[in-house]
């Protein structure tokens, strides 16, 4: 079975984000795929150094937090949806560090299967903050997964998201899809098709 991981970038364990990706992980599972919620939980998550050791350990070089057990859960997934709430019209900071520590140590795990960013606000803020994170969408070859309209949902409490009937669709349109994209490339694999061969990383350094 088809597994999909989702990552509650709040530190409210069933707040506002958690309860959209709620609904997208229902409509996963559905369609008959494995939803699994993975929570940043309350702890401080460390920001990633760029110190490159993860070059050559294959993994962070920080075992504290969850970041190299989320890799390997993720060598396991099929796909990924990142939550966020928005904080000064950006995403949270720890779902940031934990995202770039991730991947830069364990791009391969990430890529060629889809994702999809969902943000949670009281009012504004969403576009800028889904504009982050799909960023890590299209710097690691993977497919996007949209709905009909913005991922996003708003309000300021659990409750209030049940309330926006429409970003709930939306949410319920993001898991449809990605368990449709999902069976896709599956049924490319069985047909055949492999994921497309890359050339090696070119790096155009403009200060010499």
């Amino acid at each position: 079975m088809a597994k999909i991981l989702l990552v509650n970038g709040s530190c409210n364990l069933e707040g506002c984000t958690y309860t959209a990706l709620r609904e997208i992980a229902d409509t996963l599972e559905k369609e008959g795929l494995e939803a699994d919620i993975f929570q940043l939980g309350k702890e401080p998550v460390r920001d990633c150094l760029g110190c490159g050791a993860c070059a050559k350990l294959g993994k962070c070089a920080f075992e504290d937090g969850q970041v190299n057990t989320f890799v390997e859960l993720a060598r396991q997934a099929d796909g990924f949806v990142f939550g966020t709430p928005v904080y000064y019209a950006h995403p949270s900071g720890r779902i940031l560090s934990f995202l770039d520590r991730a991947f830069y140590s364990g791009s391969n795990a990430f890529a060629f299967k889809p994702g999809a960013a969902i943000a949670s606000a009281r009012r504004a803020g969403t576009t800028a903050s889904l504009d982050v994170l799909n960023k890590y969408f299209t710097i690691n070859r993977m497919p996007m997964v949209s709905s009909n309209y913005w991922n996003m949902v708003h309000g300021n409490t659990p409750g209030e998201v049940r309330q926006d009937l429409e970003g709930l669709q939306i949410m319920r349109g993001i898991g449809q899809n990605m368990a449709w994209l999902v069976k896709c490339i599956q049924a490319g694999k069985d047909a055949g098709i492999g994921f497309p061969q890359t050339e090696g990383k070119i790096r155009t350094n403009f200060i010499r």
